[in-house]
């Protein structure tokens, strides 16, 4: 069990925001080459060969597994981060995610062992799931519980940064690989590059987080002895209300993040014409939009509160939603990615404050437990089958009615922070 760290071991501030952004790097690193490669590749090496469309579709199934299994990541890890502590669940988290990846790397395909291969693609999809579930919620909490007044949204900022220098580095590798190896070397052996290397990662985030001590909200409830018993009977029952608000304050973030990554990729390939590497070089460009704006929206937050600034921010994700067809359907480079940075830019700024928001709703002693449990929660209504719904609507409907699903999520986001609290 945690224990008093000893007098004088404080954390310094640097120590503690390079701890929340590495691992949350990691983690989304690890996350999305999963998420590139259920569009470039999984769906002609672990599926039946036939019609590509439902290859696809399968592929993107076995994406949204993980946000299934976050949940259940929440549960487990915030058991023991309000149980036992926040450092040694952060570096249970880190391993569990990194293993599951680095497997991947290795599995064999569907045409060396059948149906075997999705099966085993699926596993290792969940047990990516269960290491997020868990690393998101503590790497938040590592950086809000240590900061100074006045500074809580800036802090909390940091693990949200390592979503988009997670997802450059995914893109980044994916782009290399495609310009220096042929599409036969690429899928042949290339794209298990990436699921490989995660190793080296992982490595260096377990260095720093072991280096850290624990937070001292949680040391505050270790010294008067508040540790509930079950945390996430205590989330469920004694603090529903903010469970349902913040998960509902979270649907417009992850409905766009998965829009405007996953969708996008899919179908500006298949739909646009667009080659792969085109794509990714337009990503790439935007996300830079995305990393940009996070520490904007975290200065907005602190200066005119965190309740405040995701208001306005969900108001204009659902004004963008109404342009989103007319935008992305373009065989223009430069409108598409003008319509992607536009899109990620808004991302940054409704995700820099979501961590300090989410975990401001709950006490230290169920904290690590509630904000996990609320942010995966709406990952599984926001984005486990965005891909797969915007597919759908769009090749049935047109690109607009992708955007339509987008202003709706917005709206549903804006209705929770109007009635929560002023934070």
């Amino acid at each position: 069990m945690s224990q008093p760290h000893p007098a004088g071991r404080v954390n310094s501030p640097g120590t503690v925001l390079f701890a929340s952004l590495i691992g949350t790097t990691i983690e989304f690193f690890d996350f999305y080459i999963y998420a590139t490669a259920a569009v470039l590749v999984f769906p002609h090496l672990f599926f039946p060969a036939g019609d590509p469309t439902a290859a696809t579709l399968q592929s993107l199934a076995t994406f949204a597994i993980a946000f299934f299994a976050r949940p259940v990541g929440s549960a487990v890890f915030g058991h023991f981060g309000d149980r036992v502590g926040r450092k040694a669940t952060l570096v249970a988290a880190l391993l569990t995610m990194g293993l599951s990846t680095v497997v991947i790397g290795m599995l064999p395909t569907y045409a060396q062992i059948g149906a075997w291969a999705p099966a085993l693609l699926a596993l290792c999809r969940f047990g990516q799931g269960l290491g997020l579930g868990g690393e998101w919620g503590g790497a938040v909490l590592l950086a809000t519980e240590n900061a100074p007044p006045g500074k809580r949204a800036w802090y909390g900022m940091f693990p949200q940064l390592g979503a988009p220098i997670g997802f450059f580095l995914s893109g980044g590798i994916f782009l290399l690989l495609s310009e220096v190896q042929t599409d036969e070397q690429f899928f042949s052996w290339g794209w298990r590059v990436p699921f490989l290397a995660s190793a080296l990662l992982v490595v260096v985030g377990l260095y720093v987080r072991l280096k850290i001590n624990e937070t001292p909200d949680f040391q505050k409830v270790l010294d008067k002895g508040e540790r509930v018993e079950v945390p996430v009977k205590a989330v469920l029952v004694q603090h529903t209300r903010a469970l349902v608000l913040g998960t509902m304050m979270a649907m417009a973030t992850f409905v766009l993040f998965y829009l405007m990554t996953v969708f996008t990729l899919n179908w500006g390939v298949a739909g646009l014409g667009f080659t792969r590497q085109q794509m990714l070089i337009q990503q790439l460009i935007a996300v830079v939009f995305f990393g940009l704006t996070i520490p904007v929206a975290a200065l907005l937050a602190d200066r005119h509160g965190r309740r405040g600034t995701l208001i306005w921010v969900s108001a204009a994700i659902a004004l963008f939603g109404l342009a989103f067809g007319p935008l992305f359907d373009s065989r223009s480079a430069v409108q598409v990615t003008l319509f992607l940075a536009l899109g990620l830019g808004l991302m940054g700024m409704t995700y820099g404050p979501l961590g300090t928001i989410l975990s401001e709703l709950f006490p230290a002693e169920v904290r690590y437990t509630g904000a996990s449990l609320t942010f995966n929660l709406a990952g599984i209504i926001g984005a486990s089958l965005a891909p797969y719904i915007a597919t759908k609507l769009a090749t049935t409907y047109g690109l607009a009615y992708v955007g339509y699903y987008l202003s709706i999520a917005a709206l549903l986001s804006l209705i929770a922070l109007v009635l929560a609290k002023k934070s």
